[in-house]
């Protein structure tokens, strides 16, 4: 069988001498169909080369998850450290069985945040080693995530640190520090040290800052100026980068222990949006609405928070968020509800009374396109 170009079939049959071959000649409007399928077939075919070239040039989203985990300690008491009260014999008897169930705990929580798996990022604080975090990066909920840790141990007495993990597949860690600093009004003072790593995604750096200030005890007057000073340590650590690259994308997470319309965070850190400093407070809008991560006595307030540069919010290329990106984290098994009160973060301990819940705060994330 052959086709001439002029689009004769010509059929001819073995042993059957020239004078006898048999001729079909196909009509016009068969070759247009012949031809417009043939067409059709090649232009799906480029289509499909098309769309797999520009879904292997995609990147995914990147979730990140800040928590506050309420004193996250083992069992064994540590001699250099004032962690007496997590024992199994103190008055808050810190068995191995609630330790267990705090670690399943969070991993539920942990795991449950995202609707797509897991959070890439996760930054947490009052964590009293780097063993209780790989402890919980290693639970059955959390295993999957190909984890790995950074952490430092800070000097705070209690012993408590903050702490980021990240999935390897997708990261990759181009450098951490630990930043430590001291109160000139109090100088025997010790706090929790800010971690600061720096990361590589699909091509993007992306700068982390994991904090967690000093606490209101004494009152807000008397303890706010050492919520000011690590604000101002943060503040000149991102200027440095900034400066080095004005369109750096940082993102600041924490628990700031103060709101953020504090002075620590809108003058000192100075990431009032709008403000034009260069960090926009991405929880400062829910704040005013009465949204909060943290209950006391009765109130919301937002003290854990994520900050980003400018560059997260108006960069063209890589990743980026948006100012409602944000949110707080709050399904009803995360709170304990007591009738006649608004609900309230399901905490671990109130004083030494063992109430086995999650954690006093409540986790924030923020997704990166």
């Amino acid at each position: 069988m052959a086709i001439d170009f002029k689009g004769s079939l010509r059929l001819k049959p073995i042993g059957v001498p020239n004078f006898a071959v048999a001729t079909f000649e196909p009509s016009i409007s068969f070759m247009n169909h012949f031809r417009t399928i043939i067409l059709l077939a090649f232009c799906a075919a480029l289509f499909q080369v098309n769309r797999s070239t520009a879904q292997g040039k995609k990147k995914d989203p990147i979730q990140v998850v800040f928590y506050n985990v309420e004193n996250l300690f083992d069992t064994i008491n540590d001699p250099t450290t004032n962690d007496d009260e997590f024992t199994p014999d103190s008055s808050n008897h810190w068995t191995q069985p609630r330790y267990q169930k705090k670690l399943t705990d969070l991993a539920k929580v942990l795991s449950s945040i995202t609707p797509n798996g897991l959070p890439e990022v996760v930054g947490l604080c009052e964590v009293e080693n780097r063993q209780v975090v790989e402890d919980l990066f290693r639970t059955e909920a959390l295993k999957g995530g190909n984890f790995k840790v950074i952490h430092e141990e800070s000097a705070d007495k209690r012993g408590i640190d903050v702490a980021m993990a990240y999935n390897a597949k997708c990261m990759k860690e181009l450098y951490h520090q630990s930043i430590r600093f001291s109160f000139e009004n109090d100088p025997e003072a010790a706090t929790r040290d800010i971690l600061y790593a720096k990361m590589l995604a699909k091509k993007d750096t992306l700068h982390f800052f994991v904090n967690h200030w000093p606490s209101r005890r004494g009152g807000q007057e008397a303890s706010e100026p050492k919520r000011i000073k690590a604000a101002s340590v943060v503040r000149s650590q991102i200027d440095s980068i900034l400066v080095r690259d004005a369109k750096a994308k940082v993102i600041v997470m924490g628990d700031f222990n103060d709101h953020p319309n504090n002075n620590s965070m809108m003058e000192t850190l100075n990431c009032e949006p709008g403000s034009g400093s260069g960090l926009t407070n991405l929880m400062y809008d829910r704040h005013l609405k009465g949204e909060g991560s943290y209950n006391y006595k009765g109130e919301w307030g937002m003290l854990d928070q994520f900050i980003v540069s400018d560059a997260l919010l108006t960069s063209t290329k890589g990743y980026t968020t948006s100012t409602d990106a944000a949110f707080v984290y709050r399904p009803d098994w995360l709170l304990y509800f007591e009738e006649g009160k608004e609900p309230s973060p399901s905490k671990t301990y109130g004083g030494p009374k063992y109430y086995g819940g999650y954690s006093d705060h409540l986790p924030i994330c923020i997704e990166l396109k």
